[in-house]
């Protein structure tokens, strides 16, 4: 019987990458490790995926590259290059976009905001997506200051507490949204109303499909007022696909179970039950890891989306809703669009048998440098040994992180490695670009972040970048010829 597996889906500009000794080792040998590494291509390659399905759909429409999913430059470049807009949450990444290129007319600044954040972005002229009624307030207040002349701050008025959704602190009450839309009416008004908009955490169609006609009805009552919104924003949360081979994914799953319930060897460390919990012999409950079970791409998310029929429109497919109502679609895919666009390489310091056999593989990297605090990565690392194949069978073990703190245990499942490593071989962690990277980094042992590399593939090869240099020239990340 063949050990149990979690096998990644890697790319295949990514996996050539890899295989590419030369090119990894120099990049190795430019930044040392860890070091992140993302691949501008691949998040280019996202956007076309996504932009063909709209396009299919006869959808007009805007794509918002979410810039908190990763504070890469290149990235941000790539983006651009695209032909994408940008979505902002912070003065700090408001200056990353403006430096990757992107003007006032394609940036929009989401998320909470307060004081200062709103003067910047009414200074900046960008559009804002406003998240309460004190922020909406508050801009209303800022515009009218403006000097005589200066154009209208178009807002996008987000919206929360949909029935029949799951509940999200973001956005302003459905049931106050006259509230807001009176100050829009408001004389002297300074503030254009361009759209409505809605962020949802649920990969569930029919949640987005009930949001969606909340905010249909919204429009309907914003030309009430003397208003004109255009746009539907349905903000990201489209599914990546981490698994290259759902079957294997669902067995661990079980034998994992089955290590809990005491049926099967042990597949966790130190008692970790993952969000499950035992009862009468069995684990219940659904796990912390359960999307990197997801088989359901961005594409074929967002296709189901546009097709999906909405009740209150005689059952016309939203796309053609849309259509009919002269509206674009805007969504800030940020996940969907990093999806397997970097990886995160760290290196092997030495290997320890504890005394009941476990094995423990230290690298040079800590949890937090890869992994959402909430999350455990349920993906296969790949070993990329220095010289030759590593020594004996395959071997199960844990990943044990540099810090000395118990809790830095890089994963808390067991991997089975096709033998056991050596000093200086190499991790790859698969598919990191989209806030893994990021999210939770942290600086414990004031030991800095890893750096960040771009690599591209050109005619004569990968081309390797120190990711801060990422240019905003035309073609600053040229295609695969």
């Amino acid at each position: 019987m063949s050990a149990p597996a979690l096998p990644a889906l890697v790319p295949p500009r990514v996996r050539a990458f890899l295989a590419d000794r030369r090119a990894l080792d120099e990049a190795v040998a430019h930044a040392g490790t860890p070091v992140h590494l993302v691949f501008p291509q691949v998040l280019a390659d996202n956007a076309d995926a996504l932009r063909t399905v709209l396009d299919r759909a006869g959808v007009r429409h805007r794509i918002c590259y979410a810039h908190k999913v990763n504070r890469s430059r290149a990235l941000a470049v790539a983006a651009r290059e695209a032909g994408l807009a940008v979505d902002v949450a912070s003065p700090e990444e408001l200056d990353s976009a403006r430096a990757a290129g992107f003007v006032p007319g394609e940036i929009e600044w989401t998320g909470p905001k307060g004081e200062a954040a709103l003067r910047r972005a009414v200074l900046a002229g960008v559009t804002v997506n406003v998240d309460n009624l004190w922020e909406l307030g508050e801009l209303d207040r800022l515009a009218r200051a403006l000097p005589p002349g200066a154009g209208p701050v178009p807002v996008l008025l987000r919206v929360g507490e949909i029935p029949g959704t799951p509940f999200s602190r973001f956005g302003i009450p459905l049931t106050r949204t006259d509230r807001a839309l009176a100050v829009f009416a408001a004389p002297g008004s300074r503030i254009e109303l361009c759209g409505v908009a809605f962020h949802l955490d649920s990969g569930a169609v029919a949640d987005r499909v009930r949001a969606a006609q909340a905010c249909l009805r919204l429009v309907e009552r914003a030309h009430t007022h003397g208003l004109a919104p255009t746009v539907l924003d349905v903000g990201g949360g489209l599914r990546q696909v981490f698994t290259a081979d759902a079957d294997r994914f669902d067995a661990y799953v079980r034998a994992l179970r089955d290590g809990l319930t005491g049926r099967g060897a042990p597949l966790t460390w130190a008692g970790h039950t993952f969000g499950y919990h035992v009862d009468d012999g069995a684990a219940h409950g659904t796990p912390v890891f359960h999307k990197y079970g997801n088989t359901v791409t961005a594409p074929a998310m967002l296709a189901e989306l546009l097709a999906a029929p909405l009740p209150e429109h005689d059952h016309r497919p939203l796309a053609r809703v849309l259509a009919d109502n002269l509206l674009e679609l805007w969504l800030e895919p940020g996940k969907a669009l990093a999806d397997h666009a970097g990886v995160t390489v760290a290196a092997v310091e030495f290997c320890k048998e504890l005394g009941d056999g476990t094995i423990l593989v230290h690298v040079d990297l800590s949890r937090d440098t890869i992994t959402p605090a909430d999350q455990e990565v349920m993906m296969d690392p790949l070993l990329v040994p220095r010289a030759g194949p590593p020594p004996g069978p395959p071997v199960g073990v844990f990943l044990a992180g540099r810090s000395c703190l118990e809790r830095d245990m890089v994963t808390n499942h067991r991997v089975f490695l096709p033998g056991l490593p050596r000093p200086g071989d190499l991790i790859v962690f698969p598919n990191t670009a989209a806030y893994h990277m990021d999210l939770s980094a942290a600086s414990a042992l004031m030991r800095p972040p890893p750096p960040r590399l771009a690599v591209v593939r050109t005619a004569h090869g990968f081309l390797v970048t120190p990711d801060a240099r990422a240019g905003t020239g035309r073609r600053a990340v040229p295609r695969e010829s």
